[in-house]
């Protein structure tokens, strides 16, 4: 009995490759921690889907080429604005660099692709091709989301991900469809995964 009452007192012995993994692993996670962009705001994300509801909802009710275009536009300006804002809010709040060397890369990154969409978006506007223009603004959004969220937390090149598969299926689905996968990516995804965000990491 002494000699299995002193087994269980005696200290257990870790073994150097173990220590080794264990400080790999920490250092590891801490680098990524260090080096993504953390202030994609979830639920500046849920605001943006919820405008994106909005917009689908009133092309709705105000069909034609010239209405489709106004509410579209006129929705991603707050969109915009919405986006900045909130993580501007979510840096403060968890006091992180705005100008980090992922901060910069994350714009750098998502900045390219959506000045493509909006030239494109001149460039067909008042043209027979103007109704691919949905299905090239979820995929040029994608673009951006995944090439961005890079260097931000993994969900977000996740949700990037989806928003091209959505356009690249309005690209060769009839058009009927266009509007459908407009809302399942700009209202659906950005809400999903901005609660997801927000939940997971704090805001």
């Amino acid at each position: 009995m002494a000699a299995v009452e002193a087994m269980r007192k005696a200290p257990v012995v870790v073994g150097i490759e173990d220590k080794a993994h264990e400080n790999l692993r920490y250092i590891r996670n801490a680098m990524e921690g260090a080096s993504s962009f953390t202030a994609v705001s979830g639920w500046g994300l849920v605001g943006i889907g919820l405008l994106g509801c909005i917009g689908f909802l009133l092309t709705r009710y105000f069909p034609g080429r010239e209405a489709w275009l106004t509410i579209w536009l006129s929705t991603a300006v707050p969109a915009v604005l919405t986006g900045v804002l909130s993580i501007v809010w979510k840096a403060r709040k968890r006091k992180t660099d705005l100008f980090s060397a992922s901060a910069r890369k994350f714009a750098l990154n998502l900045a390219p692709p959506l000045v493509a969409a909006l030239l494109l978006t001149l460039a067909l506007a008042n043209g027979e091709a103007w109704e691919s223009l949905g299905g090239l603004w979820l995929l040029l959004y994608g673009t951006g989301v995944v090439t961005g969220g890079s260097a931000s937390v993994r969900s977000v090149p996740v949700m990037g991900a989806g928003f091209f598969g959505l356009g690249a299926a309005a690209l060769f689905l009839p058009t009927a469809f266009t509007p459908w996968l407009m809302l399942a990516g700009f209202g659906g995804l950005h809400i999903g995964f901005g609660l997801y965000i927000a939940r997971r990491h704090h805001g």
